[in-house]
């Protein structure tokens, strides 16, 4: 409301006492409009000053809390409407439920097959006999200890596509803490009658962690197996209509044991465009202004980012438009340029927080490291393969005339040239340049075979051992591919090359090898560099021996 100019008199009468009028506003008590008898007309009765004086002090109390300038309170917090809840949903319990279970048998085998190998079998000599209800209550206690640690170590969230390798280090140190933890608890239970086998502890322990990989792995595959057939099936809906989602549809169809389902896609603009309504077998169910209906029309429980080049803004208001929903919301890393080269971290220096995008891991004492495991590891696979490698000799020499070996030269560190290693897989005659493709016709018989399973690459490991390449690391190109991609790509393709290259690598593991994407490729190989450390290279090592059995885009 708005308070008229007060020197002006109500009721338009001279000599009367100053009241201020009031007119009306959004918010302001209107008085009645009165005549002098009484009844309805258009004169408005005049407000005494007391009615005048608490209608200005209400009005200056509202604008001042809105504002949020009343001092020692708080401006008034606007309600909002309640957020829907996701669906309780059976299923997901019961699988958590089932992976319980199965934990508890595993540990419970493990300590168990331990303790008759101690105690009950001749494998180990005996010299005293067990007392066995204190073993029984160090078992149960262990197996309650261990499983409240999985619990405290995140390994009871069902994470779709989780992998393996990561899973075994966490499993590794949740049964490690938890036995450590089990030993304080049951000393304080047991007392003096705490009285317990080293080496039943040992083996137990060791067990644990095989028993208890091995039946995740098992449960994993069963849950796979559930999955393709429906069950704790999640709604997924894409945003985005380019290649980068395509990609994304490609390989949830492809992967059906992650168990999810696309139930359309959502076009990045705000407005009607000329995007198809179909692309594939998938429909685009509109764009970006009705999201959050769309969300809520086809129940969908995740929505996935596939907008490659977006920026931070652009993700940030996308995320607004579904913050009332209970849905889960994941970027696919090509949706921000930033996430797709670098891994972002979160730091401090001195109370100041800063945001690390780049980070160099390989130097000092970590490259003497790396350097100190592939001399080990290229020894001891040199000696277990020699008669592997023998019978390839033989093989390659039998099926097609020439070389046993194939040398190439390649780039490796700071774009010097190497002779790379191999068995050779091609034909004498033919044209060693360019990569190979599905059914190449170069290819002998058992050149075809040892590179379905990558077993002409088993010579590298003497690149290895005498320094020119690592078991880990960018795959060595030919210098003309290289003189080619960094006119192409520019300084970031040569900065791949400022470490050993490597046998195998974080973008071959990652299914970016033979006739994939040079870039992709260059943002792997450089987020393994400024991200490396020994695990992942352990990581990436069981991951290829993965691969090489399923031996896809080998060729």
């Amino acid at each position: 409301m708005t308070l008229d100019n007060p020197s002006r008199l109500a009721g338009g009468n001279k000599g009367a006492r100053s009241t201020p009028r009031l007119v009306a506003a959004s918010n302001a008590p209107v008085a009645e409009p009165r005549t002098g008898n009484g009844k309805t007309g258009t004169h408005p009765r005049p407000l005494t000053p007391e009615e005048a004086t608490k209608i200005a002090r209400t009005s200056r109390e509202d604008r001042e809390n809105r504002e949020g300038r009343r001092k020692g309170q708080p401006a008034q917090i606007p309600s909002l409407p309640p957020a829907p809840h996701a669906p309780i949903r059976f299923t997901p319990v019961a699988l958590v439920l089932l992976q319980t279970l199965t934990d508890i048998i595993t540990i419970a085998g493990a300590f168990g097959l331990a303790y008759w190998l101690r105690f009950r079998s001749d494998i180990i000599p005996k010299y005293t006999e067990p007392d066995n209800p204190t073993y029984a209550t160090m078992l149960g206690v262990t197996v309650t200890t261990v499983i409240i640690t999985f619990y405290f170590s995140k390994l009871y969230n069902l994470k779709r596509g989780a992998s393996r390798v990561d899973e075994f280090y966490k499993i590794a140190a949740a049964v490690s803490m938890g036995t450590v933890l089990s030993l304080a608890i049951n000393s304080l239970i047991l007392g003096d009658n705490f009285v317990y086998s080293r080496q039943m502890l040992l083996i137990g322990w060791l067990m644990a962690i095989g028993f208890v990989t091995a039946g995740r792995i098992l449960y994993s595959i069963v849950v796979g197996e559930l999955r393709k057939h429906g069950v704790d099936r999640a709604r997924v809906l894409v945003v985005g209509t380019g290649p980068t989602a395509n990609t994304v549809v490609a390989k949830l169809d492809r992967h059906r044991a992650l168990g999810y389902k696309v139930v359309g896609m959502v076009s990045e603009s705000y407005q009607d465009d000329d995007t198809p309504q179909k692309i594939g077998r998938v429909s685009v169910l509109g764009n970006l202004s009705n999201l959050a209906d769309i969300v809520r029309r086809e129940k969908v429980d995740e929505v996935m980012i596939a907008v490659p080049g977006a920026s931070d803004r652009d993700l940030h208001d996308i995320l607004g438009l579904l913050q009332d929903d209970a849905v889960s919301v994941k970027i696919y890393p090509d949706a921000s340029q930033l996430m797709a080269q670098y891994e972002v971290s979160v730091g401090e220096l001195s109370g100041l927080p800063l945001l690390s995008v780049k980070d160099v891991a390989l130097r000092g004492w970590n490259r003497r490291l790396k350097r100190t495991f592939d001399i080990v590891f290229s020894a001891i696979v040199l000696v277990l393969v020699a008669p592997i490698m023998l019978l390839i000799a033989l093989a390659v020499k039998l099926n097609s005339p020439g070389p046993v070996f194939f040398i190439h030269e390649r780039v490796g560190l700071d774009g010097q040239p190497f002779p790379l290693v191999k068995f050779r897989s091609m034909r004498t005659d033919a044209d060693p340049a360019g990569w190979t493709t599905e059914n190449d016709p170069r290819r002998t018989a058992v050149g075809t075979f040892i590179r379905r399973f990558s077993l002409d690459e088993l010579p590298q490991f003497y690149n290895v051992l005498i320094g020119e390449m690592s078991v880990v690391g960018p795959r060595p190109e030919q210098p003309e591919y290289v003189k080619e991609f960094a006119q192409k790509i520019g300084r970031d393709y040569l900065l791949r090359h400022r470490e050993k290259a490597g046998m195998t690598g974080w973008a071959q593991v990652n299914g970016l090898r033979g006739d994939s994407s040079i870039v992709d490729r260059m943002r792997a190989d450089i987020y393994y560099v400024e991200n490396w450390s020994l695990l992942l290279d352990l990581k990436i090592i069981v991951r290829t021996l993965v691969a090489m059995f399923k031996g896809k885009n080998a060729y």
